[in-house]
Order: C-alpha cells, then structure tokens, then sequence
C-alpha cells in the first residue's frame, strides 16, 4: 500500500512537471537499451508486441513486492526498510538522468515518491508497535487512518490529474496534426494493376492502421510542429538546422515504398507497403556538403534511440527521404510524426528512425548505435523474401484446382520470378501482378492441382539481378531471416 502511494505522487510529480517519463518508464527504457539483441529477439518472439506493457507490469510488481518488504521489515526496523528504499531510489534516478536531454529537475518525482513513502510508511508502523503496550491510542489510529486516507486521495486526485495532462498534451499535437494542411502532398492512387485479383493475399497497399508498429519508446515522443528541429552537423561543410515549416517548403517527393523489419520472420507479417511523401535527403546532404571521409550519418530520434545509416544509401537514385506523411496524410503519431527517415532496400533498424530531430554525417568506426551495440549487422540490407497468404498453413482445401497466391519484395532491386513447388516438386512460375516501382513488393498467384491427402507447398522468388532466393533457413539475429516459406494443407 506504502508503495503504492510512493508511485502515484511520483507519477503525479512527473505529469505536473510536464517530464515526458515517469521513474516507472524511465526504467523501462533503461532495461530495454541494456537488453542484449539475442534476448530481446527471443522475448519479441515469445510475446510479440506485448513485451512493453509486460515490461511495465513486471516493473510495478516488483516495486509492489519490495514495497511490501519494506513494509515487512518496517515491523521491527526503521533502517532495513529505509535501505530498501534508497537503493531503488538510486535506481530510478540513475534511470532518469541517463535519458537524453535530462536535467535535475527529472528527478524530482523520485524524491517525491521517496518522501511521500516515508511520511506514509512512518505513520503506518508507530501505532503496530505501540498498540501492544497502549491500547488506549485508538485517538491516534483514527488520525493515522484519515492521514493516509488522505494521502490515498490526494494520490487518486494527482494520478487523473496527471492522466489529463498527459491526454491533453496528446490531444494537442493530434489536434495540430489533424488540422495541418501540407502542400504538395497527394492522396494516394495504387495502380490497378498492382491487385492480383485472388482474395486474402494482403492489399497492396497496407492502410496506416494495418501498418507494422515497432519502436523501443515506452512513452511515444508526441512533437508539435512548430516545436520540431532537425540539427545537420559532423563532418560537413556548413551545418544546417531545419525547423518544419523550413522542411515543407521544400520541394517534396512522393513515391510507393516497402518497409519491413529486421524481425520479420520467414513468412511473416512484420512488412508493409505505403505511399511516403516528403524531402530528398540526398538534397539536403548536398546542401550541406560532405567530408570524403563520411560513411554514415547517426540519426537520433527525440527519444535518444539511434541508428547508423550507410551514407551511399542516401545519396544514390533511390527516394530516400525526410517522410512527413504516410498514404496521403500527415505521419501518425505512433509512426514518427511530425517527421521520420525512409531508406527503401535498408531495414528499419539501420535507417527508419521515427520522431528524428539529428543527423550526424559521420563515420562507422567512429559511433555506435542501438541495435549494432546488441549484435545486429552494421548496414542492413534487405533481404529478398516471399511468403504464401492463401490458403494458410494448417487449412482444408478441396480436392483438385487450388489458387495459391501472396507477396514477394526486394527493395531496390525488384522481384523478376516467383515459383511455388508442391511436395518437393518441380518449380511452377506464378503470375505477378504488376508494380510502379522496385521499391514495392508484388503480389503473386498460380493454381495447383491437389490430389486428396497431406501436401507441402514452398514459395521462392528471384530478384530482377538474377539472384535467387535462398532455401537456407537462418535466423533474424544478426541481419534478417532467410529461406523458402513452407506451409501445409489437407485436400479433402
């Protein structure tokens, strides 16, 4: 109970001081950067993209369960409860102030926390040990329960006013990026050629609300606008600092493109196709001149999450750009709004930096990054890949004429072939439907004859340099999954 209110006045604490993280998420995030990429892999694996709020849950129970130690050990100790205390008071402010751009000031819902417990917890143990021996006291048992009754009620009050604040800063930037109006900036018109006409493969073009989410933010960055800069520095010629009215001045591209994640296993869904519009940062590079030395550029995201991108895949003829929306509308909040990085042919965790404020043009040898500090490859190309939508591994189909049909990409290089091989047979060709760009991923159909019983089908593509793709089954850790998608079905 202790704990509790030591959480809700910290967390209160933290909300009317507009600090964006409390000690709770501060925490979290520092578990998470300190997670080796082996096990974050598996964890991903194993609870997909709950791992965040089970991370937050796990941290509160163990704060509920010392908080009932500390309060085990206030029976018979002030000190040992105390001790409890400190140390994960050490913790959460060591937390707090390895964010980025922190201050003094960020731990002061960990002191407040600290000291609300101790009011609280002091209260609570004098009448345990004095009732014994003064029975009488009941007078101070009734001060001592409206006491913490109160401190229980002004926690309430402090937590939904904190939770107004919070939602209303949201509601804000939601409401400045409903109301923005970006010249230059179309609705998006897919090709009706690039349907393969067979229902339940994936649409070509996945709507913002269908689009893969990951990020390690535990509290996402909500920027307004008017507040967002992006910093262009290192090894340049002349730094160039960029507000966002500056950015969507410029002239703006739009083009089809394909992202998907690192993560993505064989098969899987971890992959997305959207119509991006926004700056060339080929142009802007330019702009500031670069030094013949430079191989990559840091990017730094508003939450301190970094990632080292192979500079030749910004400056060369693909549309990597500054991106400020997504299908025809302003970025979402959850995807890096106001402002995100788009490099097709690159995994995201190598280039797909959401909510970017810095651009570090600089050297590999030089820095390190997120993902590469945890065992993931340096550059990140994407891998070609392809994958079976219908029918679904485990389905019954019906005997004889079977559509088989899904998705195949290999950004910046294109998909030539696609063949589907029943039970080990030979290689049949599908049909692919067509697509505006190599930058996308292309839906595909054949039909097989199924005779009644158990068959296996496997998918693979061969990418427009002739390269075939690999039958060998890896994993996704260090860069990216590999090997044909296999299912199974029953022909009744």
């Amino acid at each position: 109970m202790t704990m509790f209110v030591g959480l809700a006045t910290s967390y209160a604490t933290a909300m009317a001081l507009t600090i964006r993280e409390s000690p709770v998420v501060a925490v979290a995030e520092l578990i998470i950067r300190l997670t080796p990429g082996a096990i974050a892999e598996w964890l991903i694996s194993i609870v997909g993209q709950l791992d965040k709020p089970l991370l937050i849950i796990g941290i509160v129970a163990f704060l509920v369960a010392m908080g009932a130690l500390a309060g085990s050990l206030a029976r018979h100790s002030v000190l040992k409860p105390v001790l409890v205390w400190v140390v994960l008071a050490l913790i959460g402010g060591a937390a707090v102030m390895v964010q980025p751009g922190a201050s003094v000031v960020d731990v002061l819902p960990v002191l407040v926390g600290f000291v609300t417990w101790l009011v609280v917890l002091s209260a609570l143990s004098k009448p345990l040990v004095t009732e014994r021996d003064h029975p009488e006291l009941e007078s101070r048992e009734r001060r001592v329960f409206l006491m913490v009754a109160g401190v229980f009620g002004l926690a309430a009050v402090g937590i939904a006013g904190a939770g107004r604040v919070v939602g209303r800063g949201r509601r804000h930037v939601a409401e400045s990026r409903r109301l923005l109006r970006l010249e230059g900036v179309t609705r998006p018109l897919a090709p009706t050629d690039t349907t393969i006409g067979l229902p339940g493969i994936a649409p070509w073009q996945t709507p913002n609300d269908d689009f893969y989410l990951i990020h390690t933010a535990i509290s996402v960055p909500t920027i307004e606008p008017k507040d967002w800069t992006l910093r262009i520095h290192g090894l340049v010629d002349r730094e160039l600092v960029l507000t966002y009215n500056d950015l969507v001045a410029r002239q703006l591209t739009e083009s089809w493109m394909t992202l998907n994640c690192v993560s993505n296993e064989v098969g899987g869904d971890l992959v997305g196709n959207a119509w991006w519009s926004g700056i060339r940062i080929a142009d802007l590079l330019e702009e500031v001149g670069l030094d013949p030395s430079a191989d990559c550029i840091l990017q730094t995201s508003e939450d301190g999450w970094n990632c080292a991108t192979p500079l030749s895949a910004l400056i060369d003829d693909r549309d990597a750009m500054l991106a400020v929306a997504m299908n025809g509308k302003p970025l979402p909040i959850e995807h890096g709004f106001p402002v995100r990085t788009i490099v097709p042919g690159l995994y995201g965790y190598v280039s797909a930096t959401k909510w970017v404020v810095d651009y570090e043009v600089t050297r590999f040898a030089d820095v390190s990054a997120f993902w590469t500090d945890r065992g993931w490859s340096e550059e990140g190309p994407v891998k070609m890949a392809s994958r079976i939508d219908v029918p679904r591994s485990g389905d019954d189909v019906a005997v004889g004429d079977v559509n088989v049909g899904g998705l195949a990409w290999a950004q910046h290089t294109g998909i030539d072939t696609v063949e589907l091989s029943v039970d080990g047979g030979e290689w049949q060709p599908a049909q692919l439907a067509q697509t505006p760009s190599e930058d996308t991923w292309v839906q595909w159909a054949l039909t097989v004859s199924l005779d009644e019983g158990e068959h296996e089908l496997r998918v693979r593509a061969t990418d427009n340099d002739g390269l075939e793709q690999t039958g060998v089954r890896r994993d996704v850790l260090p860069d990216g999954a590999t090997g044909w998608h296999t299912i199974q079905v029953r022909a009744t």
